[in-house]
This record gives C-alpha cells, sequence and structure tokens, in this order.
C-alpha cells in the first residue's frame, strides 16, 4: 500500500445562478473581497482556505444536502443573524451538539447550504 497523507481541506466551491450576485453577497457575509475574480470562478481567502464561486450551467431547482461545510466562527448566533439579515434563510438553528461546539446552517440565496461552527475542541495540526 502506498503511503499518502491527506493533507485537509483546501476548497469549497459553491454553485450559483448570478456570479456577479454572489460575489458580492459572499463579500458582505464573510467580510472579505475576492482574490481571484472571473467570469467562470470567484474565489475568497477565508482564514487561509478557499471559498470559490462557480456559475451553475443550469440553474438546479433543488440542491442536495449529503455533504455539508461548516466554516469556523467565534459567535455562531451573531454570524448566523449576519446571514439572515443578508437575505440567507434559515436551515438548522443555532443548536449545542455537546460539549462547548455549537453549530448551525443558513442557506445563501441561490440554496446552498452554509455551515458555521465554533468548535474550541479542535485544533488545526500540521
Amino acid at each position: 500500500m502506498t503511503s499518502i497523507k491527506i493533507l485537509g481541506l483546501r476548497t469549497t466551491i459553491y454553485k450559483v445562478g448570478n456570479i456577479d450576485n454572489a460575489k458580492e453577497w459572499y463579500s458582505k457575509a464573510f467580510g472579505a473581497k475576492p482574490y481571484f475574480d472571473e467570469t467562470f470562478y470567484v474565489g475568497f481567502n477565508i482564514g487561509g482556505y478557499e471559498l470559490g464561486l462557480q456559475p451553475e450551467e443550469q440553474i438546479e431547482i433543488q440542491k442536495g444536502e449529503s455533504v455539508l461545510t461548516y466554516w469556523g466562527v467565534n459567535n455562531v448566533n451573531e454570524t448566523f443573524y449576519h446571514f439572515l439579515q443578508l437575505g440567507a434563510t434559515e436551515h438548522e438553528k443555532p443548536q449545542n451538539v455537546g460539549g462547548e461546539i455549537i453549530v448551525a446552517t443558513v442557506k445563501d440565496p441561490w440554496e446552498n447550504i452554509i455551515g458555521i461552527i465554533y468548535n474550541p475542541e479542535f485544533k488545526l495540526s500540521e
């Protein structure tokens, strides 16, 4: 067996119906400007991880919920309501899932699920 090392997550991509509107929304939601900005892809550096936007070839009526990405935050409630004020819709309210770990999810205006998590137990390893 070959010895491989998985280096961890690098990029989360959200498919959007209007990349210009999504670029503006995500800039406000995450408080960041894109470092890469083209019609086929917009990339943001969020705490050392990439958040990417790609235009949808065909706008999907319903998007799947089988995979969720959670973005680390210091205050889930504050971030949850910040996203809602920008036009996101509630998916799962903030909830404690054990210890001090709190999670919540919202749907962006293009029906993508954005997870947020406060987890003081998790530390990045090198």
